[in-house]
């Protein structure tokens, strides 16, 4: 049987049905991650416009007083605004791929914000299971017990992702029978992107735009 990868978008899977009516869809992992991953991130950024409003009280406070404001300095350099603000890359990458700076940034960050730790932990052991798992029977099971663990941590966001995984489950399945992902056409997807943006006006011959993606990519 042929397989179809997609992305977690309705209008396409509903095309890709239309077009390819007896192939087996796939939703493509790595746009599940990527939901997990956005989630840690606006818990990241809702803290970080808490710190920034923290900081200008501070700096009110000290004006009033007529104080000298000095921010308060963490033990790796940081304050808690810049902390929130470095984080950022750290948080899409797997513990073991820590830079020394970040490993010292990433315990800094989780002893002040212990939610954002649970949260960078769920999307570490979603990406283990599609990263790990062979089997759809072995997959089912593991994403179920994610979903619980969703479920006991009360994070919002993550149970935004949960509803949207359980919203497309059976492609999402899918994906451990051969392990397809759309990566290649996402690539070239970029690639034609890339060549869009040379033409600053946008692409007014769409047949000699068609042309030179021929020349250059076929």
């Amino acid at each position: 049987m042929k397989e179809v990868t997609l992305d977690l978008a309705p209008t396409m899977e509903r095309i890709a049905r239309r077009a390819f009516p007896h192939a087996k869809l796939v939703s493509d992992r790595f746009h599940v991650q990527q939901l997990a991953g956005n989630a840690v991130q606006q818990l990241r950024i809702e803290y970080r416009w808490e710190a920034i409003e923290q900081e200008n009280k501070e700096i009110e406070l000290a004006k009033e007083t007529g104080n000298t404001y000095l921010p308060r300095i963490l033990e790796n350099g940081d304050t808690m605004k810049q902390l929130l603000a470095r984080s950022r890359h750290l948080l899409f990458k797997q513990d073991t791929n820590w830079t020394p700076s970040q490993r010292q940034r990433a315990e800094i960050l989780f002893q002040y914000y212990p939610v954002l730790e649970e949260a960078y932990r769920l999307s570490r052991k979603l990406s283990h299971i599609f990263r790990n798992t062979k089997e759809k029977g072995v997959g089912f099971t593991r994403l179920a017990q994610w979903h619980n663990d969703v479920e006991r941590s009360g994070l919002k966001t993550f149970g935004t992702v949960s509803r949207t995984i359980q919203n497309h489950y059976q492609t999402i399945l899918n994906y451990f029978d051969n392990r397809h992902t759309n990566a290649s056409a996402e690539s070239f997807n970029a690639k034609i992107k890339g060549l869009r943006a040379q033409f600053r006006g946008g692409v007014r011959n769409v047949e000699f735009f068609m042309f030179r993606l021929s020349k250059i990519y076929a």
